[in-house]
């Protein structure tokens, strides 16, 4: 059985953007997270969706986010039957949404959605593919700022992928950039990487970064110590491995939003 089900079905006819958030266990934020990033979607000015993934959580985040599918037609809710895991919802994410242009961010409100009109500016503006957010000011206890110090620091002399911050969730990117991907579950890690070797561009945008105001972080310590390490062991073999793909020449992107 498909673990991915659907709680509503509310689309934008033709969707130029798609954002995609995953949730776990957060009935305590989701709706102000989601009405936020609605808010902050709708003031774009262009036809939209916002995806958000229930991670197989086990209190009321899939009825808290399926409740405002009623107040924002642009909104649909997707659900696995069990967790897991941030990639996996993030991914499955991805490969549902209809936009040209595609967006992430986390779903424990340390994001802000007031970045994403200057993330698709910065894509529409220059010749990048991807436009990755930069936390300049993080704010995370100093034990997880530095495990993530030391890890994007290792990250970067073994794949060369030129990003300072890949733990940032908060991206803009061509849909053609998702081909890229492969199914790990330390994907959030590896995206600009995995870009940068199928040929794409990738640029870098300081972002805001917030304060956690409700519950704890559901993805921890653990994930960013032993499983990044095996897995980009596995990232540096496939980059090193991969053919770039031939593009049309010539190729141009028209801008998506004002």
């Amino acid at each position: 059985m498909n673990p991915l089900s659907h709680t509503k079905w509310h689309s934008a006819a033709s969707p130029s953007v798609s954002l995609v958030i995953p949730f776990y266990n957060e009935e305590e934020s989701v709706q102000s997270v989601l009405t936020e990033a609605c808010l902050a979607m709708e003031a774009l000015g262009c036809t939209y969706e916002i995806i958000a993934v229930d991670d197989g959580s086990q209190d009321a985040t899939r009825l808290q986010s399926a409740a405002l599918t009623q107040r924002w037609p642009a909104l649909r809710v997707l659900a696995f039957d069990k967790n897991r895991g941030q990639a996996a919802a993030l991914l499955d994410g991805l490969r549902e949404a209809q936009g040209e242009t595609l967006l992430t961010m986390d779903g424990d409100g340390q994001n802000d959605p007031g970045d994403i009109a200057r993330l698709l500016h910065v894509l529409n503006t220059t010749h990048a593919d991807m436009v990755a957010g930069v936390r300049a000011k993080r704010q995370d206890g100093w034990l997880r700022r530095r495990m993530s110090r030391i890890a994007n620091s290792v990250r970067q002399r073994i794949l060369h992928d030129g990003v300072r911050d890949t733990g940032c969730a908060l991206k803009a990117f061509r849909r053609e950039v998702c081909g890229a991907f492969i199914p790990i579950r330390t994907l959030y890690s590896f995206m600009p990487a995995l870009t940068v070797a199928a040929g794409f561009r990738v640029v870098e945008l300081e972002v805001n970064h917030r304060i956690r105001q409700t519950g704890v972080s559901k993805y921890g310590l653990g994930v960013m110590l032993w499983r990044p390490l095996v897995d980009m062991l596995g990232v540096w073999w496939f980059t090193q491995r991969r053919f770039q793909e031939i593009r049309p020449s010539g190729f141009t992107s028209t801008p998506l939003c004002p």
